[in-house]
């Protein structure tokens, strides 16, 4: 077990690897709660804590230092949620001092272990503890007396603040620290010229609490400390946006860092990833054009690279300008910005620039619907010759994306991937090992296996981030994620599992509130669930409003989604024309998928003009485009339509020999309502081939009776489990008849009383058996 010093609070110069001896700047001020984090450091030392607490509370340390102040009470909280025994004992010095008199807080800083005064001192003097004991400690002996008074009053004001009831006329923080303000740690005395001086070397920032929303204004931060709220604003809103500040919240504090220093770079780019947030347009192309101008302004690239600097920051101002667009849908102007970015890296030769121009401009090409191949390999080729792994691989990715469409075998497109994994492990692309398998769920899904889709969901869910683990966060809202939890979701779905499907779709949720980038996918994927759902219970009037929302997420699904609907209220003419404009949109955006669903429910209407002989053409070409892009569930499903079609042209024989060829794969991969109809389906072809008359005319063969019986019992299973009355009402109703035609009395009675309350509880004519699958 590691040792208490392999923390970081003993190890030396060490905060996340990287700690300089300036750590702690020389202009911070002396405040109240920074006593606090000293009594809290004292007790540490001199307190019995066990290792896991110990670790908790050394992790604390440096937001403590480097954050801004918090209330007595949100501090003591914090460190009550590490180790309830050290809060208390906090809690109990801050109260000594508070309530004692001033030789009780001169006296605790005289006692302090620190590494300058006790040699058995556990910190380290160049640890990160050490340096701030010692700015701290030679801070206060600077201090007038009448400076340490203010000090000590300013504490009791501290402590007792947090104990007061709003009627006994609570102090806010911000009237502390302008109390405190002329503690400036570089001076004893306080003149007008060091105040003059120190505003003009550091303005301090207006910052508010960031544990709680609802709390009032922490009072003014240094600008090492603003700098410390932007990076952990950012890295939450990479990792986990929950855990960071609201979208109005935050944007109220960046405009209070922005009056008092208008030209801070970086917190004009943490307002533009705000305003992606919420989708705002103006406001984040406004910020990211802000950011670039503040940074050429600010004079930082142009000291280390010369006038180089200025026209680095101008493309790359384009270049994301560009990806701004790209994420906005407005392709004509990311073009225009790309193509200026691409300009100015051509005059300054910068082929780093020109490979990150090459992969937006294949990406900019695959949105718009074009053919993309040849620039993505090209950008492949050029990034593995300037050795940059991540655009590398992404375009690897890329191909894979665009080969699964065209059709590509599995085989060609899981060693590609198996090939970019290589390269993800060895240079640590966390982020890309993601991609990967999420793209790899979705082709399994695509190609029919659902087993080995959620086996790579699972996967994906189950690894351990490479990321590193910054303020208690995992890597675990990227699009990624909400990819793997939607195909996780329709998985159970297809499987009748809708209490595991609330409890994904209900996370889903949370973690990709409505407001965030990726929150689109789980509404769809809810949308289309919910209504699959009212379409198998027969509840067209609850699916029928669904086909709104679904088309603002996603025309193709919604027209797709109206034509069932439609064709489900036997308005057939309207349903029809739908899914013509359907297919011509879908053949011109080499929509392979939706091609053959459009192909599958047009012959379906045929089957309800009884134009069994003009639906065949359509289905042969659906099953050869099926087998030809390597579409298994598709395949499975037109072999399904092939075999009724032939049932009902008088060949049961051969619509048995066809179900023989899909039953395997339907029942290991596909869904309830697949197996249900592929199984209600073999039982029709199996009475047809038995010889079995409705009428009772003709010679059965009861041994195929009695395997049509067996076959009906499981599909009664199977739509049982989805609720699906209409389909459960046929498969009563050929019971009945089997049963009679075998003389089974009892059984015969059984299952016309249930078709019978079916019937009665649907309240719906039943359409003939004979045009449906």
């Amino acid at each position: 077990m590691a040792s208490v010093h392999e923390s970081l609070y003993f190890n030396p110069m060490m905060t996340n690897g990287v700690v300089h001896a300036n750590v702690f700047g020389i202009k911070d001020w002396v405040t109240p709660y920074k006593i606090s984090v000293l009594a809290l450091l004292y007790d540490m030392t001199a307190s019995k804590t066990t290792l896991p607490e110990r670790r908790r509370l050394n992790k604390l340390i440096l937001p403590l230092q480097q954050g801004p102040d918090l209330t007595l009470g949100q501090f003591l909280k914090t460190v009550e949620e590490c180790c309830p025994q050290t809060a208390y004992a906090v809690k109990q010095r801050l109260q000594e001092m508070a309530d004692g008199e001033l030789k009780d807080m001169e006296y605790f800083f005289s006692t302090l272990p620190t590494p300058f005064t006790a040699f058995d001192s556990e910190a380290y003097k160049t640890s990160v503890v050490g340096l701030f004991m010692r700015h701290m400690l030679l801070a206060y002996n600077k201090l007038s007396f009448s400076q340490v008074y203010k000090l000590y009053k300013s504490l009791q004001l501290y402590y007792h603040s947090h104990y007061a009831k709003p009627a006994d006329g609570r102090v806010s923080l911000p009237a502390l620290v302008a109390d405190d303000s002329d503690m400036d740690l570089t001076s004893t005395e306080d003149t007008v010229g060091d105040r003059i001086d120190r505003e003009e070397l550091d303005t301090p920032l207006h910052e508010s609490e960031l544990r709680n929303d609802n709390t009032p204004s922490s009072g003014p931060l240094s600008q090492k400390q603003a700098e410390y709220f932007l990076a952990r604003q950012a890295y939450l809103l990479k990792n986990d946006e929950n855990k960071a500040l609201k979208p109005a919240a935050l944007q109220e504090e960046l405009n209070n860092m922005l009056k008092f220093n208008p030209d801070f770079a970086e917190a004009h780019y943490l307002n533009y990833l705000n305003s992606m947030r919420v989708q705002d347009i103006f406001l984040s192309a406004h910020c990211l054009l802000h950011y670039f101008d503040r940074l050429i302004l600010s004079g930082n690239e142009g000291k280390s690279n010369g006038d180089e600097g200025y026209g680095r920051s101008l493309r790359y101002a384009a270049l994301n300008l560009a990806s701004l667009h790209c994420r906005f849908g407005h392709y004509q102007q990311a073009d225009l910005a790309l193509q200026e970015a691409i300009r100015i890296a051509q005059e300054s030769n910068d082929h780093v620039c020109l490979q990150h121009c090459l992969s937006w401009l294949y990406t900019l090409e695959q949105m718009k619907g074009s053919d993309s191949t040849v620039l993505t390999e090209d950008s492949v080729k050029m990034a593995a010759h300037f050795c940059l792994p991540y655009l590398a691989s992404l375009g690897i990715q890329s191909l894979v994306q665009q080969g699964a469409t065209q059709g590509k075998t599995a085989h060609k497109l899981m060693d590609a991937l198996k090939d970019t994994d290589i390269l993800h492990w060895k240079h640590s692309l966390s982020e890309l090992i993601e991609i990967s398998l999420a793209q790899t769920t979705s082709i399994w899904r695509m190609y029919g296996k659902s087993t080995m889709a959620l086996q790579q969901a699972q996967l994906l869910l189950n690894m351990s981030s490479l990321e590193q683990v910054n303020f208690g966060v995992q890597q675990n809202n990227t699009e990624a994620f909400a990819v793997a939890l939607c195909h996780l979701a329709e998985l159970h779905a297809e499987q009748g599992l809708y209490c595991a499907v609330s409890d994904i779709l209900q996370h889903l949720k949370e973690q990709f509130p409505p407001h965030s980038q990726h929150a689109k996918l789980w509404m769809l994927c809810d949308l289309k669930i919910q209504f699959d759902r009212h379409m198998n219970e027969g509840k067209y009037h609850l699916a029928e409003p669904l086909v709104t929302a679904i088309s603002a997420l996603n025309k193709t699904e919604g027209l797709y989604r109206k034509a069932q609907v439609l064709k489900a209220l036997n308005r057939s003419t309207e349903a029809y024309s739908v899914l013509q404009r359907l297919q011509v949109h879908c053949e011109r955006t080499k929509c392979t998928e939706v091609v053959i669903r459009v192909m599958l429910s047009t012959a379906e209407l045929h089957w309800e003009s009884c134009g069994f002989s003009t639906a065949l053409p359509l289905l042969l070409q659906a099953l050869a485009l099926a087998r030809q892009h390597h579409l298994q569930s598709l395949a499975s499903e037109t072999i399904l339509h092939l075999a009724f079609t032939q049932l009902m042209l008088g060949v049961p024989e051969h619509a048995l020999s066809v179900l023989h060829e899909a039953i395997e794969p339907v029942l290991a991969h596909g869904s309830v309502m697949d197996k249900g109809r592929a199984l209600l389906l073999t039982a029709r072809c199996q009475m047809a081939v038995a010889g079995f008359r409705p009428n009772g005319q003709g010679q059965a063969d009861f041994h195929l009776a009695g395997l049509a019986v067996d076959t009906l019992n499981e599909a009664a299973g199977y739509f049982s489990k989805l609720n699906c009355k209409e389909r459960l009402r046929d498969v009563h109703y050929l019971q009945a008849l089997l049963h009679r035609s075998l003389g089974q009395t009892s059984h015969c009675h059984k299952s016309a009383m249930l078709f019978r309350l079916l019937d009665q509880e649907l309240q719906s004519p039943a359409p003939p058996v004979s045009m449906r699958l």
